[in-house]
């Protein structure tokens, strides 16, 4: 566990899955009631997260109480988006706030933790994808210091559905 200016940062667990899958749906319906065509409610279930967390990690993020305000994925390749790349990156996924619980600022500080984390594995780059429809969550990791490296224009989900994602990297302090 690791405690970060009141928010307390822990690898999750089996037994967190439907706590992910909740996180994940209240942030996919926030998208849809604010325009942004992205995540869709039902969409990651239980056996999703408990197969990243076999393949990658998967962070939650509590508040002082003890309740879930936030989480994220952090994957070590990302072939499908990024292609073969050295080890030199950790790719971050799904990065989540529970709005009616988290404090403010509280989704830069998961980002903030999830650079942390790739770098105390002598990774020196961050790199996320963002869906290219949504200027405002670019917007949002370009002014966390991200910058686009790439666009990969034909991205495919599980339903079939192609979409174009934007390519972000941010150089970490090794």
């Amino acid at each position: 566990m690791i405690i970060d200016d009141g928010m307390l940062f822990r690898q999750a667990e089996e037994k967190d899955a439907g706590t992910l899958v909740k996180l994940y749906d209240q942030a996919a319906r926030w998208m849809r009631a604010n325009g942004i065509d992205q995540w869709k409610p039902g969409a990651k279930d239980v056996a999703h997260f408990r197969k990243k967390m076999r393949d990658g990690e998967v962070w939650l993020a509590e508040d002082a109480d003890g309740r879930v305000v936030g989480g994220y994925e952090l994957w070590w390749s990302d072939e499908e988006a990024w292609g073969i790349q050295p080890p030199v990156a950790g790719y971050v996924h799904r990065l989540m706030v529970e709005r009616s619980a988290a404090p403010a600022g509280a989704g830069r500080r998961i980002l903030e933790h999830a650079e942390r984390r790739i770098a105390r594995t002598g990774r020196e780059r961050a790199r996320l994808d963002c869906v290219s429809t949504n200027p405002r969550l670019l917007a949002y990791y370009q002014g966390a210091g991200y910058r686009v490296v790439g666009e990969f224009p034909s991205k495919q989900a599980k339903d079939g559905r192609v979409y174009g994602v934007i390519l972000l990297e941010r150089l970490l302090d090794c």
